[in-house]
């Protein structure tokens, strides 16, 4: 068997398959379909600072080859999740990841500051690119003073412990954000999150989500996805995790090609619960096929 383990940050993952935020719940939802323990790491929803109610409905549309969502972070803000939910998935062999919104900068900070004594939390997300969100979320990643500061504040606030940022694809020069966030001291970042777009009812002449415009996720945006990598891993030192329309084996194989250490599996856990697993058996496949015996030897190799 080849070796599959990566390292992101401080974290050595034991394969580079992740699970995206807001498409996995907190995990335990999918324990009838998987073993959690067998994943290199999985992200749980957004988490803010405090509650959110999430967007009006209808929040949620399909599209050709994917899914617009405009769900807005719903979640019952991290006080609970440490109370309530982290006690129930903390044990989990597979590594924690907590996925971190806010409206503005302290928010982040403050977040980022309460899940740092979670020795069961081995690393955060830091969103700054959800485009569901009036307030904070993609309005700081869209420009590479806004990444660098929710990056700094966070930094300060979680230290010593994996720093991920999470980075729009809404944006001129993503390479750009990555260096910015990079000369803050993220140790990673994450792309793409979705693309903004919007879907139309021709028969009742509105549009199909209460908040007209969505996030596009699914096979649709992945060409685009796969080339923001290749830019972004060519631009930062720091490891690159790849996501966006990743649905099978062959797809995550792609994003590591043009770049990424790890994965992350999104909108594919919708259409099939089980998909994470096939793509580990995959990579394990491709691996042994190719006579590969340590997967980082195909990251960037194209």
């Amino acid at each position: 068997m080849a070796n599959l383990s990566v390292n992101i940050g401080r974290l050595q993952l034991q394969n580079p398959v992740m699970t995206a935020s807001g498409t996995f719940g907190y995990g335990e939802e999918f324990t009838p379909f998987i073993d959690i323990d067998r994943l290199g790491a999985y992200i749980i929803k957004g988490t803010t600072l405090n509650p959110r109610e999430g967007n009006d409905y209808p929040r949620m549309v399909e599209t050709p080859a994917g899914m617009l969502n405009a769900v807005g972070l719903q979640n019952k803000g991290v006080d609970y999740f440490i109370e309530n939910i982290y006690p129930r998935i903390k044990d989990y062999k597979s590594h924690l990841i907590v996925n971190v919104s806010g409206a503005n900068i302290d928010d982040y900070a403050e977040t980022a500051c309460r899940l740092h004594p979670l020795e069961g939390v081995k690393a955060i997300e830091v969103n700054i690119s959800c485009p569901n969100v009036k307030q904070g979320g993609m309005a700081f990643g869209t420009t590479t003073t806004g990444a660098a500061s929710v990056t700094k504040a966070v930094r300060e606030a979680y230290p010593d412990k994996t720093l991920i940022v999470k980075l729009s694809p809404n944006v001129t020069s993503i390479a750009d954000i990555a260096r910015a966030v990079e000369a803050e001291g993220a140790d990673s970042v994450s792309l793409i999150n979705t693309l903004m777009g919007m879907s139309i009812d021709v028969e009742r002449r509105r549009p199909h989500l209460s908040t007209v415009t969505g996030g596009l996720s699914g096979p649709a945006v992945r060409p685009v996805a796969v080339r923001m990598v290749w830019q972004v891993a060519k631009a930062v030192k720091i490891p690159v995790v790849g996501l966006g329309g990743i649905m099978d084996g062959r797809d995550a194989v792609e994003f590591m090609l043009a770049g990424a250490r790890a994965v992350e599996i999104g909108t594919a856990n919708f259409v099939d619960p089980a998909v994470t697993m096939k793509v580990i058996d995959f990579m394990e496949d491709y691996c042994l096929r190719h006579g590969i015996s340590d997967i980082n030897e195909i990251v960037g190799c194209i």
